[in-house]
């Protein structure tokens, strides 16, 4: 949503902003979306929306997956990349299920399930092993399954219970090799599954793309039978826009939800018209991806997907708002929103050197095609080698703060080099009130964040270096506005966040 602009009907990207591998349903008039989030916490977010554009975070899947080192970014270890992937939502008999698998506990599957996906907590089941990008289905016949793998898909049968593999049914091979559609040698396996049953005939939707990194494209595979024959095509490729899957509305109109990566800004959501010809959902206007859609149109980001905070919490309430994520297991004894009435504080509890191995950074997404975030801090209690500040959260971070050393305190801009972290410019700080800022620039692929800071709120004045980010795999995530503070000598210092703002 461009700011100033009244839209009369939607556009693409429905989400200008990292919301990858979308999985989609829709109950009566509501919508619901689940994706992944990966080593951030709480883990799984479910939106809703009831126009297919304007989605809210309503709930989470899970607190934490796990309690181990690499969760809890101990040890030196981490899960980067990792955590939970590529998710599947479904509605069946009155019970609403998110499946998804991890890298890192190692080697499971996860099955969560609820009467009430808004409000309710979720009943949880694991088992081994992980099944990579799977898809739960319900079929007709009362028989589950999940459909997974890449290239070579696969179908197991689960128990009527779901709390693991059938006994006595074995795994077969679904499709051996459903790359066909892009070529002889994909540079991207056919992955992403995704499997609807519309009029009695099955459709597989997965991702894959052509030699050499060629575009990123969408396939689909129909069968008359679950156990085949399947035949497949392309279904869409235009921008690279294509892992998803299908969605239908109470009027009769069907759309395709589908991501793209859009450099460091992350993976963003499109809807892509979807009519039905021969047996088949045609997807696209003349096989492209519409600038605008049928459909009512963005009022933005803010505040359902991201929002700023105040910090102040009525009725001592001490939670966060769903918009928020921590990096990794947060350890919830040394963050309060309760302490003092309208902060967010951040203690530090242990002595880290590395801003990527520090505990308790709390996260938003950043947003395109350009977002601002800004807090204010009070820094009085901090201690000897502590750093605490504003982040643009990746690989190759940059960071803007204040960090105590020799007891004076000073403003400084960090920024990467080769993974290791480079102080830029420092400047002396002497009073215990400071505001920072982070301005994105994802316009066209810019892709750049600038830094800056202000004793008084009002006058801002840069700090360090543009930032040229860069969206890695090791990280596997779009850039996250962060709020961070770790003692590198004594832990026990603290620092008192007054206000995070966001905006376009």
């Amino acid at each position: 949503m461009v700011p100033g602009i009244a839209l009369t009907q939607a556009e693409n990207p429905i989400i200008f902003a990292d919301v990858p591998d979308v999985a989609m349903i829709r109950v009566g008039e509501n919508y619901y979306m689940s994706s992944t989030t990966m080593h951030m916490n709480p883990g799984v977010p479910i939106m809703k929306s009831t126009d297919l554009v304007n989605w809210k975070i309503i709930n989470y899947a899970y607190e934490t997956l796990t309690d181990m080192p690499e969760q809890n970014l101990a040890e030196g270890k981490s899960i980067y990349s990792k955590g939970s992937w590529a998710s599947s939502l479904r509605y069946h008999n009155g019970t609403y299920y998110v499946t998804t698998f991890a890298h890192d506990t190692p080697g499971e599957t996860y099955i969560f399930k609820t009467k009430d996906i808004e409000k309710g907590n979720w009943q949880r089941v694991s088992f081994k092993p992980s099944y990579h990008d799977h898809s739960l289905f319900f079929d007709d016949d009362g028989k589950t399954y999940l459909i997974h793998g890449a290239d070579k898909l696969k179908i197991i049968e689960l128990n009527e219970d779901l709390t693991g593999v059938k006994q006595g049914v074995p795994e077969k091979i679904l499709i051996q090799n459903a790359s066909s559609p892009c070529g002889k040698n994909p540079s991207l396996g056919a992955e992403g599954s995704q499997l609807f049953k519309e009029k009695g005939k099955y459709y597989l939707f997965n991702i894959c793309a052509p030699d050499n990194w060629g575009m990123r494209t969408a396939i689909i595979h129909r069968a008359d039978h679950i156990n085949g024959p399947w035949e497949g095509k392309i279904a869409f490729q235009d921008l690279g826009i294509a892992q998803g899957g299908l969605i239908d509305t109470p009027d009769g109109r069907w759309f395709s939800y589908l991501f793209r990566d859009y450099g460091e800004v992350g993976r963003i959501p499109y809807l892509i018209p979807v009519k039905w010809e021969n047996g088949w959902p045609v997807l696209g206007e003349n096989g492209k991806a519409p600038e605008k859609l049928d459909l009512p149109p963005s009022t933005g980001l803010i505040p359902s997907l991201v929002a700023s905070d105040e910090f102040y919490r009525k009725n001592g309430e001490a939670a966060l708002p769903l918009v928020w994520q921590w990096n990794h297991n947060p350890d919830n004894a040394l963050w309060s929103v309760t302490d003092r009435k309208g902060f967010l504080r951040l203690k530090t509890g242990r002595i880290d050197t590395d801003f990527l191995q520090a505990r308790n950074t709390l996260t938003q997404r950043t947003i395109g095609p350009t977002s601002s975030a800004s807090v204010a801090m009070d820094v009085s209690k901090m201690k000897e080698g502590d750093f605490s500040g504003l982040s643009a959260l990746q690989k190759e971070y940059g960071l803007v703060g204040v960090k105590v050393e020799g007891n004076k305190k000073s403003v400084v801009m960090i920024t990467t080099d080769k993974d290791k972290p480079v102080e830029v410019q420092r400047i002396p700080l002497h009073q215990n009130q400071i505001y920072l800022r982070i301005d994105c620039d994802f316009s066209d692929k810019k892709d750049e964040a600038n830094f800056l800071y202000s004793l008084d709120g009002k006058i801002w004045k840069p700090i360090g270096v543009t930032l040229k980010m860069k969206y890695t795999i090791p990280h596997f995530m779009g850039y996250r506005f962060g709020l961070f503070n770790y003692a590198t000598k004594t832990p026990g210092g603290y620092v008192d966040f007054d206000w995070f703002r966001i905006k376009y």
